[in-house]
């Protein structure tokens, strides 16, 4: 499949201009191991190494969608491996915007940092489990591996009218599961069950 198709069928599931901007911007082959590149475009999850994956371009844009994005917003992505999404999430929220990685993995992170050269990304190398306080508030944080929970110290990080979006569920079946913060309190304002994830480490 190339890229063209790719942006074809995500067009055809309804996904917004601005998805689709940034699909057609970042060169998924520039994330994926060398062997694979020529599968870059198939709408599959790839391996990446370390017994991590790059998320199906389906899902992954079904989450951006979910996060409601606009430009100039800063965002926290926990579990930002080779750093695709990072890259998605700088094209939509724009040059004004802040875009932030937390992955335990150092290889995964020393890697992503090299794909995201031409990007003003900060990725960190720690347990996301914490979230990124130091660079806390975030107006939308995206939680790319499965967990059991949201842990409240991630939530705790969401600003005012701030959306999280994470796949909560059992190892074998999560929900794509959209908080949001409003004064104190944080509702869980939409479900979409179906998806399997790399368990958060």
């Amino acid at each position: 499949m190339k890229k063209s198709q790719l942006i074809s069928s995500l067009r055809e599931k309804g996904f917004s201009r601005q998805i689709l901007g940034a699909f057609s911007k970042v060169n998924r082959e520039d994330f994926v191991l060398p062997s694979l590149t020529e599968r870059a475009y198939e709408d599959i999850a790839l391996p990446i190494g370390y017994g991590q994956t790059i998320s199906q371009p389906y899902t992954i844009a079904t989450m951006l969608e979910l996060l409601s994005l606009k430009k100039g917003q800063k965002v926290l992505e926990i579990g930002s491996g080779c750093g695709y999404v990072l890259a998605l999430l700088s094209e939509i929220i724009g040059k004004k915007g802040e875009v932030f990685g937390v992955e335990i993995v150092k290889e995964l992170v020393e890697k992503s940092r090299d794909n995201l050269k031409d990007y003003d990304i900060k990725v960190y190398n720690k347990n996301g489990v914490d979230g990124l306080e130091e660079e806390s508030l975030f107006d939308r944080i995206l939680i790319s591996a499965g967990c059991k929970d949201v842990p409240e110290k991630i939530l705790a990080q969401l600003k005012e009218d701030g959306i999280l979006v994470a796949p909560v569920g059992s190892k074998y079946e999560q929900t794509l599961t959209v908080y949001k913060r409003k004064g104190d309190k944080i509702k869980v304002v939409e479900e979409i069950p179906g998806f399997v994830f790399v368990r958060f480490v």
